[in-house]
């Protein structure tokens, strides 16, 4: 995913990331994610386990078990707005008061709330770790 003020059309790999999201961690034991982040990067990585990959040198690594968060305030394993809520935290590039909004217009009220409870909670929980 690319982000910027203007129109992105390219759709080309992103060979140097500022940031990578892992949603399923079980893929860490076949693909190398962190290659080409960047240093100073940030990797955000949906697991409930201890961490114990080999990070290269000035990458941020986060946890945080969103699938818990998701099944526990939506009912459903959908990690999306649990990991853009832990996004927003950690690297300040969306307010989490934009993401609320954009999920206002996304879904129905009830799914809504629901999806911001969640969004919050990973939020909360990569503020208090930083």
């Amino acid at each position: 995913m690319r982000f910027d003020d203007k129109t992105i059309r390219l759709r080309s790999q992103v060979y140097e990331p500022d940031y990578i999201i892992v949603q399923d961690s079980t893929l860490i034991k076949d693909v190398n994610v962190f290659m080409g982040v960047k240093k100073g990067g940030i990797v955000i990585i949906n697991t409930e386990k201890a961490l114990d990959y080999k990070v290269p040198e000035g990458v941020r690594v986060i946890t945080i078990d969103a699938t818990s968060i998701a099944l526990k305030v939506i009912g459903l394993p959908i990690t999306n707005t649990s990991l853009m809520g832990a996004f927003a935290a950690a690297t300040g590039e969306i307010k989490f008061a934009a993401l609320e909004n954009a999920l206002h217009h996304r879904f129905p009220k009830e799914l809504a709330e629901k999806n911001i409870i969640a969004a919050r909670q990973a939020f909360d929980t990569v503020k208090r770790a930083a």
